[in-house]
């Protein structure tokens, strides 16, 4: 099942982060953020067991442009179209709000293309996208992908 993030997911959500944080492939976010920015949230809850096993956030940055950013999904839930839940929603709601350019920061690109995003230079981005980049291990020498989606 697959709905908006309420207060209870925070933990779920923070564990699901921390578990590709630790793994280089995802930036974590500290619990005060994830409660900031709850309302971006989009989770997966396994129907059998009630717990969040997904989440993918659509995050705000500018007049026509937004990130899908924060997706993870539990180890032993991967394979199972969940991530693609997820992303799919999240560019709906991107429409919903008339949002224009859709962008991503990955390591898996190939996932992105089935979803219509194409690989971009990351010097396009504004500026202002880089700001929760500064608590990155990688900061200043990333080596993730930027991606653009045209909606």
């Amino acid at each position: 099942m697959i709905r908006k993030a309420i207060l209870d997911d925070v933990n779920h959500i923070h564990a699901l982060l921390q578990l590709y944080n630790i793994k280089g492939e995802l930036l974590a976010r500290p619990l005060s953020k994830l409660y900031d920015h709850l309302r971006d949230f989009w989770v997966f809850e396994d129907p059998k067991s009630k717990k969040v096993v997904g989440c993918c956030a659509l995050q705000f940055c500018w007049e026509n442009l937004a990130e899908i950013r924060s997706l993870a999904v539990a180890p032993e839930f991967t394979g199972h179209g969940i991530g693609s839940t997820l992303t799919e929603r999240t560019i709906q709601e991107a429409f919903f709000f008339k949002i224009k350019n859709l962008f991503t920061l990955t390591y898996r690109t190939t996932f992105f293309e089935q979803f219509g995003f194409k690989t971009i230079d990351k010097n396009d981005l504004p500026i202002k996208v880089w700001s929760d980049c500064i608590g990155c291990v990688s900061f200043p020498n990333c080596d993730e992908i930027a991606m653009l989606k045209k909606l």
